[in-house]
């Protein structure tokens, strides 16, 4: 029998080194199932639309920024039917000729339009201004006095359908269990069931 020399010894070690992670490689890969690398490619999807309501919410509250959605074309082709639009409250004073802004109408549906013309109002923060939708061949009817407008910072178009159906209840419910299965999906210890199945004789 041959005696292993020291050299042999380290350069079968050095070769183990060598192979080790790219065999640990592959059988990492080789564990991980199609349905395991949905559930992943899931959860990060789960977590960034998490971080966008939560940054939404945040705007919403420190630079009063929210979301208004488009039912009609009264702004086309600039802002086309079932888009959403990113609008910031900001004081009348602060409105140009050219901004397209919405105002809030009591009693009814708030209108968005490009504002035409501006006026002092009676007080120093009010306005009197006049819009016109992109659109529409005239003016708006009446003049608007406003102290302050959301004014439209930017839109993506063809979104409002899905944002509207988010705010569904059968939708939100749907949802949210989806989303609660999972998580415990994800963190459920994988080690336990794999060792079952071990115990079973039903695994490799």
């Amino acid at each position: 029998m041959t005696t292993p020399t020291r050299r042999s010894l380290r350069e079968e070690k050095m070769s183990f080194a060598a192979v080790e992670p790219h065999a640990t490689a592959a059988k990492v890969l080789t564990r991980m199932r199609p349905g395991q690398m949905l559930g992943d490619a899931l959860l990060w999807v789960a977590a960034v639309a998490g971080a966008v309501c939560i940054l939404l919410v945040v705007l919403a509250f420190t630079a009063q920024i929210t979301l208004i959605m488009f039912r009609t074309g009264s702004m086309s082709p600039t802002i086309p039917a079932g888009s959403v639009a990113v609008v910031q409250r900001v004081p009348a004073s602060e409105v140009q000729v050219g901004d397209v802004v919405t105002v809030d109408r009591e009693g009814e549906l708030p209108v968005t339009h490009r504002v035409t013309t501006i006026a002092p109002g009676a007080g120093t923060q009010e306005r009197i201004i006049t819009m016109r939708g992109d659109a529409n061949a005239a003016g708006d009817p009446f003049p608007y006095t406003v102290s302050s407008v959301r004014k439209v910072l930017f839109s993506v178009p063809g979104i409002a359908l899905v944002i509207a159906g988010m705010g569904d209840p059968i939708v939100l419910g749907t949802l949210t269990v989806a989303a609660t299965s999972l998580v415990v999906w994800a963190f459920w210890p994988r080690g336990q069931r794999r060792s079952g199945r071990h115990l079973d004789g039903n695994g490799p």
